[in-house]
């Protein structure tokens, strides 16, 4: 690949840039055939915590990855309320989630949502189940 392109009659001139970003040492380096863009690869995605439940139980842990979009799935016919929580001191605290003060992944139906996204690693989930009557079918996923 040349160095340079030949600039085109009417113009006379070409507007240059340059893509970089910040290296290892936090200086700007020039994205170049030798000095190619980073890209981050994430991890496998975990193993999903997946199951069945007649009783009120919390169940877990599902250790999430950090970059990645934590999934809930509930099905089945039940009534009551499931909720996922967080913890990121390996389960002794779990606390609900929230969204501007708003509580978050609470359900009493069945459904698909994509329920969160996870930034910090040795976050953990857990789904608090309290069900009224019924068998409700789970998955937290990523």
């Amino acid at each position: 690949m040349p160095n340079s392109t030949p600039i085109s009659v009417p113009a006379g001139y070409a507007p240059a840039f340059a893509l970089g970003f910040s290296d290892s040492s936090a200086n700007l380096s020039v994205v170049s055939e030798a000095t190619r863009l980073p890209v981050a690869m994430s991890a496998a995605a975990p193993a999903p915590l997946a199951g069945q439940s007649a009783v009120s139980q919390v169940v877990g842990p599902f250790d999430a990855t950090a970059g990645r979009t934590v999934q809930v799935l509930l099905d089945g016919e039940w009534e009551g309320k499931v909720q996922l929580l967080r913890s990121i001191d390996g389960g002794v605290t779990r606390l609900p989630l929230r969204v501007a003060g708003t509580v978050w992944a609470e359900y009493t139906a069945s459904g698909l949502e994509q329920a969160w996204s996870e930034t910090e690693e040795g976050a953990s989930f857990y789904l608090d189940i309290a069900l009224t009557s019924g068998t409700v079918a789970f998955r937290v996923s990523q």
